[in-house]
């Protein structure tokens, strides 16, 4: 089932990702705030010594330092940045825009992460019928972002909606595939006093999620 059209999937930088992504980050692409609601967000609905996949990872693990895993396999576009990552047990590099085939067995994981990397995704489709694929009955998704991205890498369809709209988004990807649950909503945002966005002064880095589980 299609689910975007061609015009919404278009990134204004339509260059190789592999190049784009060539040279590792070593940077926080989200505030302080908004890292600890994810880790407290993994601490409540994840399982310890169970197998999870980070998926469009960095050097930056979100996992909650007290929770062990079975398993922790990591993907991501930069092997340097992966390497850095202290919670992965293993990783692979792929472009999921050129091959969304993961490279990993049916029913396998326990959960699928994917942090603040869904607006680059041009397949969407594709990609969540591979993590329903690969997660086990019952098995969970979490899907969480913010307001940043490299604006010339995020798809149209994304960077013209609002936030409001990019949750109905990430919501429509989980409802396009057959197998999940109705997916659930968390919106954290806070906002300044008008008067001190005037000066140019940012508030917290809003958080969202949407979660489901793969039906048995």
């Amino acid at each position: 089932m299609l689910l975007l059209k061609p015009e919404h999937r278009s990134r204004i930088d339509e260059s190789n990702d592999n190049d784009f992504y060539a040279y590792p980050r070593f940077v926080n692409h989200v505030d302080d705030g908004f890292i600890s609601q994810l880790t407290q967000l993994y601490q409540e609905r994840l399982q310890s010594d169970t197998p999870i996949l980070d998926l469009m990872s960095s050097w930056v693990s979100h996992l909650p330092t007290e929770m062990k895993f079975s398993h922790v396999e990591g993907h991501g576009m930069n092997e340097e940045e992966l390497a850095k990552n202290p919670r992965l047990d293993h990783y692979f590099v792929q472009n999921l825009n050129l091959n969304p085939k993961l490279p990993l067995e049916d029913n396998s994981f326990a959960a699928v992460l994917n942090t603040v990397s869904i607006q680059y995704i041009q397949y969407p489709e594709a990609i969540f019928n591979e993590i329903r694929r690969i997660l086990k009955p019952d098995g969970i998704a979490i899907i969480s972002f913010s307001n940043r991205m490299f604006y010339q890498k995020a798809i149209s369809l994304w960077r013209e909606s609002s936030e409001k709209e990019r949750l109905a988004i990430v919501k429509s990807y989980f409802q396009a595939v057959e197998g999940f649950s109705k997916p659930e909503i968390i919106s954290n945002t806070s906002s300044l006093p008008g008067f001190l966005g005037m000066l140019g002064i940012t508030g917290p880095d809003p958080f969202y999620a949407v979660i489901a589980h793969r039906l048995s």
